[in-house]
């Protein structure tokens, strides 16, 4: 049986339902919920946009646009929290094992965006042995302009401040707006081919949809 994201993340939450005071753990949900309940898909960039030339920073030094990712005529980006995000932890690993494979064998990248700085963010590659590219968004530019950043709400906030869980020193930032986790295929013009993007962040997209997406760009059944 292939490996599922969701059933990963499932058993990520079934522990927490375990070992998490009920307090923390309602907090989590509610601001899950509130998030999926006020999500607005009309305001994301959908299928058939073309987007700006972004510039990135690879962890690992040195800086990359949009064109040149998708000059072989395709690309997959994840948008993803930080390098210390559990459900993260979780999600770019599968990816790995899962999706990368198989976009190495056809010549396509796979890059994998957090706005956290690249001295933060590069523990979440070494820490996994990541083969693909790991790379920051400077600002949120790139999140901002797709249309998928959320601030927390005022009890997260608060729940934050007692627990002294200093986001904007994690992310390096002085934001504590994140991305809604998010996933893209784009061809060598940087149109969107294929996007889904998740406001609840235990749920993460599979890698055969991708996978799928890719195939028919290749294939030039998409338009």
């Amino acid at each position: 049986m292939a490996e599922s994201l969701r059933g990963l993340l499932g058993e990520l939450h079934e522990e927490r339902l375990r070992t998490w005071p009920p307090e923390d753990l309602e907090l989590n949900i509610r601001q899950r919920r509130e998030l999926v309940e006020a999500f607005d898909p009309s305001k994301i960039k959908s299928v058939g946009e073309q987007l700006d030339n972004f510039e990135f920073v690879d962890v690992k030094g040195g800086r990359f646009t949009l064109d040149d990712v998708a000059k072989g005529g395709a690309a997959v980006l994840i948008v993803f929290r930080w390098a210390t995000c559990p459900s993260c932890n979780v999600a770019l690993p599968y990816y790995q094992r899962n999706l990368w494979p198989q976009l190495r064998e056809m010549g396509v990248p796979l890059v994998a965006i957090s706005q956290q700085v690249p001295e933060k963010l590069i523990e979440i590659q070494t820490s996994h042995g990541l083969e693909f590219t790991v790379a920051s968004d400077p600002g949120n530019r790139f999140s901002n302009d797709l249309g998928i950043t959320f601030s927390s709400n005022k009890d997260v906030h608060t729940w934050l401040a007692v627990k002294e869980f200093d986001l904007p020193g994690i992310l390096g930032s002085n934001s504590t707006d994140l991305p809604q986790t998010t996933a893209l295929v784009i061809d060598q013009a940087r149109t969107i081919r294929f996007i889904d993007v998740q406001p609840d962040w235990l749920i993460r997209t599979e890698a055969e949809p991708i996978v799928d997406s890719v195939k028919a760009l290749i294939a030039g059944v998409l338009a």
